[in-house]
């Protein structure tokens, strides 16, 4: 999976990488010539006395020196372009692939999970590219040069090189294979640290209500803890690597300074060869070190890249049709058509055989018990989920065949939990009609009945909103969305349970604001009161998923049990 994301992603900047080559490999070569002039120098100049070879083998060293200096800034420069141009593109491609999934596959994966694949595991494979691009291209060359060059000094000594870099090849290695089920346990205690913290987040009201502080920060803890321990371990296998290196360089070392005295004593070698020989045998596990980097990294972005394959490869349940219908008249009818529905995995349909229509300029509202399938249903209209049996129909034409930007633009939603983005009052409400004038905003804010609130606020529609919508009540929230909704002038308006925040006197008044705004939509209304929606031109009731009702509010309170039996209820409840 890492070859082929690599391959895939990295493909566009070949012309980076190749740069990023012709550059080390210029760079290397002139860190590989300066031995070699170093041990002219002391052969030649110190050893004889010639202080002119000295100066003149000096300074073309250091016209060498800058020349590698240069070419490396250069090679690193190339390098990080196509590291982060790689990043990039991969958080893009994985943030498009998120946007095309439907609910399930979300709820599949799981939010923390994702934002921890878009984020840390980007992070990860876009370091491995990095580190590569900088440290590893070099590595070989230099190994490889480096064994060339210390051969030419003197083969009786190089026979260290055998024994050396096989060893370290081999320590390396029986660390990396047991770094390898760390790093991957270590991407998924990151998960779960993820998902404790936004559970905790988002339910802090809940958490605080209960006093369940103590529970939450044990759990927290445990999380944390797992993750700590994880991260140990990798750490204590991590930390053998560089001693591991340096053991294995200072044995050889010592190893070449012992061969080589000898061979010194005998006249088989000069001491500018064991001088240069020391320099390429350094040079050479260096550049062995230099790919413990790529070791290290490998691990765990190889965890990283299969959990971000999981996302490109995991495709949504939700196709676009392949010749999809681009044009719906101005006034749509929705229908369901002996819907059915089932979660994956549930042993019983959410909705069963569910039939109704819904005409242009009337309303039909949609009541039952909780779990009974009602935001289900809702969530059919515009796609979120695709039925398992029967059609949803917008107009004449199933909505599977039609255009989902199409579709999605008919189709003005406020969502069961009220969400509004971090921005300001106009940026929400512009998100359903980026070209509505502020003259529309005002009038959308005044039919959801926000105006006077929104006025009150330091900025007007300027006034900042943060992430969530944190800083109004639940109210305001829900009457913002309403407004964000009627924006868009819609041909269809699906509210789910929009209004369960407000009082019973704004209720009513946004309702009564609202018959103008979608008289010539058909509305879908989810609501638990029946002040809500007893004058809706047809109320569904639903049980279990079924539908044990269609009609009027009177129509149902003779014919339907369970409809009088939830109107009793709520009669008694206000009556007390």
């Amino acid at each position: 999976m890492l070859r082929r994301i690599l391959r895939d992603f990295l493909l566009p900047y070949r012309r980076d990488l190749a740069s990023v080559v012709g550059l080390t490999l210029v760079s290397t070569i002139a860190a590989l010539v300066l031995p070699s002039i170093s041990a002219d120098i002391i052969d030649k100049g110190v050893l004889r006395g010639d202080t002119g070879f000295i100066w003149r083998h000096g300074a073309l060293m250091l016209g060498i020196s800058f020349v590698q200096i240069l070419f490396a800034v250069a090679s690193v420069w190339f390098g990080s372009h196509a590291a982060m141009a790689f990043g990039r593109d991969v958080r893009h491609a994985l943030f498009g692939q998120v946007l095309r999934y439907s609910a399930r596959e979300v709820n599949l994966l799981g939010a923390p999970s994702l934002i921890t694949r878009i984020t840390n595991d980007v992070t990860q494979v876009q370091m491995l590219v990095q580190i590569t691009c900088t440290l590893l291209v070099g590595a070989p060359i230099m190994a490889i040069g480096g064994t060339i060059m210390a051969l030419r000094e003197d083969v009786g000594i190089s026979v260290i090189l055998a024994v050396a870099i096989p060893v370290l090849v081999s320590a390396i290695g029986l660390i990396v294979v047991r770094m390898i089920p760390t790093f991957r346990a270590m991407q998924d205690r990151i998960d779960r640290v993820n998902q404790v913290l936004r559970e905790q987040l988002t339910g802090l009201r809940v958490v605080r209500a209960f006093v369940r502080e103590p529970h939450e920060t044990a759990r927290f803890g445990d999380a944390n803890g797992a993750l700590t321990a994880t991260s140990l371990r990798a750490g204590r296998l991590m930390a053998f690597m560089f001693p591991t290196v340096m053991l294995v360089l200072n044995m050889s070392s010592v190893a070449a300074i012992w061969v080589g005295g000898d061979r010194i004593d005998s006249g088989r070698l000069s001491m500018g060869s064991l001088v240069a020989f020391l320099t390429y045998l350094a040079l050479i596990l260096m550049s062995v070190m230099m790919a413990t980097f790529m070791a290290i990294l490998l691990p765990r972005a190889a965890v990283s890249a299969e959990r971000i394959g999981e996302v490109l490869d995991t495709d949504t349940t939700v196709h676009p049709p392949l010749n999809p219908v681009r044009a719906l008249p101005r006034r749509c009818a929705i229908e369901f058509k002996d819907v059915t529905f089932h979660y994956p995995g549930a042993d019983e349909p959410v909705l069963d055989h569910v039939s109704f229509r819904v005409e242009p300029g009337t309303t039909t509202a949609i009541i039952g018990s909780t779990g009974s399938g009602k935001t289900t249903l809702l969530e059919l209209i515009p796609r979120l989920f695709d039925a398992t049996a029967g059609s949803v129909c917008m107009g004449e034409d199933d909505v599977t065949l039609l255009d989902q930007q199409l579709l999605w633009s008919r189709i003005g939603m406020v969502p069961q939990k009220p969400y509004l983005f971090s921005g300001t009052v106009a940026t929400n409400l512009r998100l359903s009609n980026p070209d509505a004038t502020d003259e529309q905003l005002w009038d959308a804010l005044t039919v959801a009945q926000a105006a006077d609130f929104v006025r009150a606020m330091p900025d007007g529609l300027d006034s900042p909103i943060v992430q969530g919508g944190s800083n109004v009540s639940g109210g305001q929230r829900q009457r913002l969305c309403i407004a964000r909704a009627i924006v868009r002038d819609a041909a269809v308006f699906l509210f789910d349970d929009s209004f369960s925040a407000l009082d019973l006197t704004t209720d009513a008044r946004l309702r009564a604001a609202l018959v103008p705004r979608v008289a010539d939509a058909a509305v879908l209304i989810v609501a638990q009161r029946v002040s809500t929606i007893m004058d809706a031109d047809q109320i569904l009731v639903l049980e279990d998923g079924r539908t044990v009702g269609l009609g009027t509010h009177d129509e149902l309170q003779r014919s339907c049990p369970t409809y009088a039996e939830i109107v009793d209820s709520q009669l008694r409840t206000s009556a007390a």
